[in-house]
């Protein structure tokens, strides 16, 4: 078993492993940039090590800085977290050659699935049911022609990476050109890959996912489906294990194909196989994350399982300690991305120091968080500060206790999305587990999430005006690290003042 590993990440992914190494007797080594320089992981950390500025093109995402302080540490292997490095096959072969062990799977199985577009192809050629869709597409011109050929309206979606990063919904062929070019720019900053393609458009489907575990000596199994329809252009919000359209049946069927395409791609370790379902439970591949998955805990907390933990035994050479006769799915468990955001105006970025911290407890409460009381949350990285998790007898006992749970969950000094779970768990179409990808965007429609009162739903132009001006000045003051704040001001003062005076420069007068 491994002494020392390097966690290449940040936040909650980062303390949440270094919270089974420290189980496990293995010292840890956090990484971080200038920006987090006081943050939870790294005051956590046995050993912490700086990377580089607050960019992620500069700290988290540069494979050599992440590899030479793993070198320093004298660590024997490396834990990628998700996001970042995670899916990057260039990293994992830079860890191997750096003499050290990747906790993940090979890259040549990252390579194959990590890629979007190859894993359809994979699935493609096994029989198995996709949604139409492309290849990496070159150009903005073979985007347009390949779209024409399906028909709008298609899903440009990155092939790297995952976490809706990229992703743009396409209605019509002039929506082409600025999805394009705004996708292609949030992949390279997420993923250091630009790549993108095309998918049709499944209308209001579920998004039905399955984690699949196996080590290097043969053995593959599946542990469950998480349902994870409830989401928010194109990023996931809330989760739950078992779904509530599951059966026995479909849930055989969907873990079989997961694991045929695992066994295609020669995987080890864990990572997730991901599916749309239809109104008639027919499932389509999706994709394949070759990671951790940020929603795990509700995986775990159902079978009773650590995949942390199992992610470095069998990174470790180890056998998997069950097979898939061993894997029962009992009760039910949600989880809930507590993003710093604030849903009472369209979920803007809060950032800014937090005052008061009062996490919820008592039985089947679980908080993974990666912030503290007086922790400023930086603007430069994704909102996420923790993930609230529940466990109950059944769905209807999980829900009830999320409710408490939030009630009890006090964050000061910055807004949070916590009013609008609140408003999910009181939705009827929730309640009755009548979930679908366009749920929450008829929650947000009719008010769901605001602080005070409902937020209109205003499309117009003045208003797109208003928002693009915004967040060109926020990216332009910080949000992408290449300007910085005039010496002796904060970048959150910076930001905000950009921000208000772009707000009262393009907001049509006598608007409140």
């Amino acid at each position: 078993m491994f002494r020392k590993i390097l966690i290449a990440n940040r936040g909650e992914i980062a303390v949440r492993v270094m919270r089974a190494c420290r189980e496990m007797g293995i010292r840890t080594v956090a990484v971080y940039s200038e920006a987090d320089r006081m943050s939870l992981h790294v005051r956590y950390a046995d050993e912490a090590l700086a990377l580089g500025a607050a960019s992620a093109s500069e700290s988290y995402l540069r494979i050599d800085r992440v590899v030479k302080a793993a070198r320093m540490a004298g660590v024997e292997a490396v834990h990628p977290g998700y996001g970042f490095l995670s899916e990057n096959p260039a990293f994992a072969r830079a860890v191997a050659e750096a003499g050290l062990t990747f906790i993940g799977p090979p890259p040549a199985a990252m390579e194959l699935l990590g890629s979007k577009t190859a894993a359809r192809e994979l699935a493609i050629g096994a029989g198995l049911p996709v949604v139409p869709g492309s290849e990496n597409l070159p150009t903005l011109d073979e985007a347009r022609r390949v779209a024409e050929r399906i028909g709008f309206p298609v899903m440009l979606k990155a092939s790297a990476g995952g976490g809706g990063k990229g992703m743009r919904l396409v209605q019509s062929g002039m929506e082409l050109e600025s999805a394009w070019r705004n996708g292609r720019s949030e992949a390279q900053n997420a993923f250091g890959d630009p790549s993108l393609y095309v998918e049709r458009l499944m209308e209001r489907p579920r998004h039905v996912e399955i984690q699949i575990l196996g080590d290097r000596h043969g053995n593959l199994i599946h542990l469950g489906e998480r349902e994870c329809s409830l989401q928010r252009r194109h990023q996931k919000l809330m989760e739950e294990c078992p779904s509530p359209v599951m059966d026995e049946a479909l849930r055989k069927r969907m873990g079989e194909t997961a694991i045929r395409i695992a066994r295609l791609a020669g995987y080890s370790n864990a990572g997730t196989v991901e599916f749309l379902l239809d109104a008639d439970r027919n499932h389509y591949f999706l994709e394949v994350n070759a990671r951790l998955q940020v929603e795990h805990p509700v995986t775990e907390l159902v079978i009773g399982a650590d995949l942390v933990k199992e992610q470095i035994r069998v990174a470790a050479g180890e056998p998997l300690g069950f097979g898939q006769d061993d894997v029962h799915l009992r009760g039910s468990a949600i989880e809930c991305r507590i993003s710093a955001e604030d849903p009472a105006r369209d979920f803007f970025p809060s950032p800014g120091t937090i005052t008061t911290l009062r996490a919820p407890s008592g039985p089947g409460v679980r908080n993974d968080s990666g912030v503290y009381e007086g922790w400023r949350v930086p603007l430069e990285y994704d909102p996420l500060i923790a993930k609230l998790i529940v466990w109950g007898r059944d769905r209807d006992e999980a829900i009830a206790r999320l409710g408490c749970a939030l009630a009890e969950y006090e964050v000061g000094g910055i807004e949070t999305n916590i009013p609008f779970f609140q408003s999910v768990l009181r939705h009827p179409d929730f309640l009755a587990g009548r979930l679908d990808t366009a749920l929450v965007a008829r929650i947000l429609a009719e008010g769901g999430g605001a602080r005070h009162i409902p937020v209109p739903v205003d499309d117009s132009e003045e208003r797109k005006a208003c928002l693009a001006a915004m967040l060109a000045a926020a990216l332009e003051f910080g949000g992408n690290g290449e300007r910085k704040p005039p010496v002796g001001s904060s970048p959150e003062s910076v930001w905000k003042k950009a921000g208000r005076d772009a707000f009262l420069g393009q907001w049509p007068r006598g608007r409140s």
